[in-house]
């Protein structure tokens, strides 16, 4: 596509839009992951968390239509949301990457913004793919671009969950519900949602959201539960 052209232009613009409007939840994880983390590196895991999972965005785009119809993939990665909404609400030293000083690790925070972003990014990945109409260089600069949206959202938030501690709980949860939506999309079992979904009067779409509420529950639930156990204060 010639850059010069307006129908370049406009592809990118709607890439720059679609990817703010996808990237909300990774600036959630981004932001959460890096809580615990010293103001300095805090800076520098939203910078690296940021950067890392743009470039991971346009190679997982490229693969996009071939990775969304591997069966239990989309299972999986329900299931490591799951996980990363849960210990993320717990202590640093509690999970066994945190300094004795409290404060977290780095790579700790940096690989749990990759597993998540890549987990959510499976089907975000198709509305960009779509906008670049197959043209590469279109994909890269448009989600380039991005990238200090989503630094500038993570940076945000950070500083709404400072003074608002309750919003950690919230974005867990938010990991929660899209784990719920992710796992019953899953093509292994999708025929099966399907038949379950009418044979209860609802729409395949509504059932994935119930999941989604469940799994919004589950990572409080169990969140909670071990802070109990542990007698450590939820917030």
């Amino acid at each position: 596509m010639d850059i010069a052209s307006q129908a370049f232009w406009l592809a990118l613009g709607q890439i720059i839009v679609a990817n703010i409007l996808l990237s909300g939840d990774n600036a959630v994880v981004i932001a959460l992951a890096a809580r615990s983390l010293p103001p300095k590196q805090q800076k520098q895991a939203i910078m690296i968390g940021s950067g890392a999972a743009i470039v991971m965005r346009i190679l997982l785009t490229l693969v996009a239509a071939q990775l969304l119809q591997l069966p239990w993939l989309k299972l999986i990665g329900a299931a490591l949301l799951l996980y990363i909404g849960v210990t993320l609400l717990l202590p640093e030293d509690e999970e066994g990457d945190g300094h004795a000083d409290g404060k977290g690790s780095m790579a700790a925070a940096v690989r749990t913004i990759l597993i998540a972003d890549l987990v959510m990014s499976l089907d975000n990945v198709i509305a960009v793919a779509a906008a670049a109409k197959g043209d590469t260089t279109l994909l890269v600069l448009g989600l380039a671009i991005s990238i200090p949206l989503v630094i500038f959202g993570s940076t945000l938030l950070l500083k709404v969950i400072e003074r608002f501690p309750i919003i950690v709980w919230l974005g867990a949860a938010l990991l929660g519900f899209i784990a719920g939506e992710i796992a019953l999309a899953d093509p292994a079992i999708r025929d099966w949602i399907e038949i379950q979904a009418n044979a209860m009067g609802m729409s395949a779409h509504t059932l994935g959201q119930l999941a989604g509420l469940i799994g919004a529950a589950g990572v409080v639930l169990v969140a909670w539960t071990v802070l109990r156990r542990r007698k450590v204060p939820a917030l």
